[in-house]
């Protein structure tokens, strides 16, 4: 498996073997040091960075099924290795998902695999997208860019990493206004001038 090294010495691994946009990766690498971590819009994301137990990979398959089949790789890897190794990953959608709704249909059949394999309970499953939109804002809502990411992303989260972050964060539960809060006061030119986005 062929590996690079970049800053947190996040592990970089690309499937399957086919064309994606060049950037991707390091978009969503900045993206998750300046917007993640820099604004603090998840406080567990910092230390598993700089443990180095982030994998983040690109797949450059365009349709569901051939997504799914990305997806399944990455999960049966992340549960192959010990969380102090991979803690989490982040599987990368440059093609193909563009339309939000299209790619909540992929996030539900992520979901429905994991529960096949019958890690229902081990693995959740997150989601992020650049055209995210809360079902109660309107599009151009700032606090949308909570969870929106330079390109659609599946994330895969271990839920006993989870379990232990929250616990630790006694305040877990405040997050979610925090972050409003917090997008509210930077504003849209703000979070522009954090330059996130997607490089073409």
């Amino acid at each position: 498996m062929r590996t690079r090294r970049l800053r947190y010495r996040i592990r970089v691994r690309r499937i399957p073997p086919v064309s994606t946009p060049p950037n991707a990766i390091a978009d969503t690498r900045r993206w998750l040091e300046r917007a993640v971590v820099g604004l603090n819009l998840c406080p567990f994301a910092k230390a598993v960075l700089v443990k180095q137990q982030v994998h983040i990979a690109a797949t450059g398959a365009r349709d569901a099924n051939a997504i799914l089949a990305a997806f399944g790789e990455e999960l049966q890897a992340l549960v192959a290795l010990p969380a102090s190794e991979r803690d989490t990953t982040l599987l990368v959608v440059p093609e193909g998902m563009d339309d939000f709704l299209t790619f909540l249909d992929v996030v539900a059949r992520a979901e429905r695999l994991v529960r096949k394999r019958g890690l229902e309970g081990v693995v959740q499953v997150a989601h992020f997208h650049p055209r995210f939109v809360f079902a109660d804002s309107d599009e151009d809502d700032v606090t949308n860019f909570t969870n929106r990411s330079p390109w659609p992303t599946l994330h895969l989260l271990r839920e006993e990493s989870l379990d232990r972050a929250v616990a630790a964060f006694p305040d877990a539960a405040d997050i979610y206004e925090a972050n409003m809060a917090r997008l509210q006061a930077l504003g849209r030119e703000g979070w522009d001038a954090l330059d996130v986005g997607p490089s073409r």
